[in-house]
């Protein structure tokens, strides 16, 4: 539940189109709702301007598809991350619409959207394509956030003619997304050649050196180049998240 529902339901109660009762049992649940098992946040698009996300890895498929059924009653769309097919299966017996982005690991039901349209752009960039994954992960929220999306993938610095040859289109997004392993430098030198905020993602591709990251991590952290943000390994979700907040921020003014 968001601001717009809640001012929604005054409103009704205002002109008298339904009833005071009717109000409060629509407005009961709010802030939470306790499942035993789990704590569903209804009040966390009011706080934040976004909705309560699932992070269903550790979680049973049973505890996926309750918690997404709760969220579903809110309205709007419900994503959850980390998620495996088995756990989507177990999710659809809820939500009969719900999808599954197999290389993003993502369950989403978008369910009755209330978008003022596309909240900006991101474009999503990798230096290889083992990074995709990732890199979907980054996407796929991305676009469920409302964002157009560039994909830009295997452009790293070992052929950097590569990501020259697509600067045009990473220069058009409001918020560029940079995932890379291995020495994860490809972040630093997109940093040096945009205007826009770069958030860079280390992965954790790389041989034994990469330390499973960290190696990639401790680069993106000592960027010489200027306006590079870094989120934890792996973490696309994280980096597009951070993208959408950017870019609502920036559509308010």
């Amino acid at each position: 539940m968001d601001e717009r529902d809640i001012r929604e339901i005054l409103e009704n109660v205002k002109k008298g189109s339904i009833e005071t009762e009717e109000a409060v049992d629509r407005l009961r649940d709010l802030p939470f709702k306790d499942l035993g098992f789990a704590s569903v946040d209804n009040h966390r698009a009011l706080r934040t301007g976004f909705p309560e996300v699932i992070f269903c890895q550790g979680k049973r498929p049973e505890q996926i598809r309750d918690i997404m059924k709760e969220l579903s009653q809110k309205g709007g769309t419900i994503i959850g991350t980390r998620a495996s097919r088995t756990a989507f299966e177990t999710v659809r017996e809820a939500l009969p619409d719900a999808v599954y982005y197999e290389e993003a690991r993502i369950i989403a039901d978008i369910g009755e959207e209330k978008k003022d349209g596309e909240k900006g752009s991101v474009a999503v960039v990798t230096a290889g394509t083992a990074d995709i994954p990732v890199a979907e992960e980054a996407a796929v929220t991305a676009g469920l956030f409302g964002n157009r999306v560039f994909r830009v993938y295997d452009v790293g610095v070992a052929g950097i003619h590569r990501l020259f040859a697509k600067l045009d289109i990473i220069r058009a997004a409001d918020v560029v997304i940079v995932i890379a392993g291995m020495e994860g430098a490809l972040a630093s030198v997109v940093g040096g050649l945009v205007d826009a905020p770069v958030i860079a993602v280390p992965t954790s591709i790389g041989y034994g050196s990469n330390l499973g990251g960290l190696s990639a991590l401790l680069s993106m952290l000592n960027s010489c180049a200027s306006g590079v943000a870094v989120v934890n390994i792996d973490n696309g979700f994280g980096a597009a998240y951070m993208a959408s907040v950017i870019n609502r921020r920036a559509g308010k003014k």
